[in-house]
């Protein structure tokens, strides 16, 4: 069985066979929960994630070109404190010491922004457009294993504003202006995926059973993979 968790470079990605999204939703729904941490891991490592997509995002807006870019980078990375925040209220009515919950994860999520953060401006945007996009979608999947109410906030918070279209119009933008960036953001983009692959896996619980983890995992990180594509295909980019 393929392992999509091996190290860019090594690894062989089978093209992905996308399926219609109400049956990827069922399955994600089926097949994480088993996989999903406890609550005070869930929101630790997730709340120090969106830190750093914060600080990623505003990276980029202070580097950004052009006054529009810098706009609405600003605001993308204003979405990303509200949702840091939204996650870190979970951790206070869950009565959880912030610092000591959140801290453990720090270095991972440091870890993982210094692999994707990429060579110039372009390549920054182009990572938190992949990057943040693949990881909105598992977390909310992987929320399916916590009770009700942690549910539901995952979903209210990551969910509340859809930030794909602003960082898919400024790479859009970017391509049209220099179409040269085209053969050069496919390649990243693609590299990003093993990296971005990693991350998620990081988050789950796995057991014994390998082979049975495995068979829960394959087919949501498929649907991701797939999602990926296509969000690379509305930009033009060769997934």
């Amino acid at each position: 069985m393929a392992s999509w968790f091996k190290r860019p470079g090594t690894r062989a990605t089978p093209a992905p066979t996308v399926r219609s999204r109400d049956t990827a939703v069922a399955a994600l729904k089926i097949d994480l929960h088993e996989l999903t941490p406890p609550a005070d891991h869930f929101f630790g490592q997730c709340a120090a994630l969106h830190l750093t997509f914060f600080e990623q995002l505003s990276h980029a807006a202070s580097n950004a070109p052009q006054v529009a870019d810098k706009d609405a980078l600003a605001r993308v990375s204003g979405v990303m404190l509200e949702r840091y925040e939204a996650l870190v209220a979970r951790i206070d009515h869950h009565k959880l010491d912030r610092t000591a919950t959140i801290q453990p994860h720090l270095a991972g999520a440091a870890e993982f922004e210094r692999r994707t953060m990429g060579a110039d401006w372009h390549e920054q945007v182009a990572a938190a457009h992949v990057t943040i996009g693949f990881l909105t979608d598992f977390w909310v999947n992987l929320a399916a294993g916590l009770d009700r109410d942690d549910r539901a906030a995952v979903e209210q918070a990551l969910r509340a504003e859809n930030i794909e279209p602003t960082l898919h119009a400024i790479v859009e933008r970017v391509i049209a202006a220099n179409p040269r960036l085209s053969s050069r953001l496919a390649v990243w983009c693609r590299r990003l995926v093993g990296d971005t692959l990693l991350q998620a896996r990081s988050a789950l619980v796995m057991h014994d059973d390998h082979a049975r983890d495995q068979a829960q995992i394959d087919p949501v990180m498929t649907e991701l993979i797939g999602e990926h594509t296509r969000r690379m295909d509305r930009l033009g980019l060769t997934a």
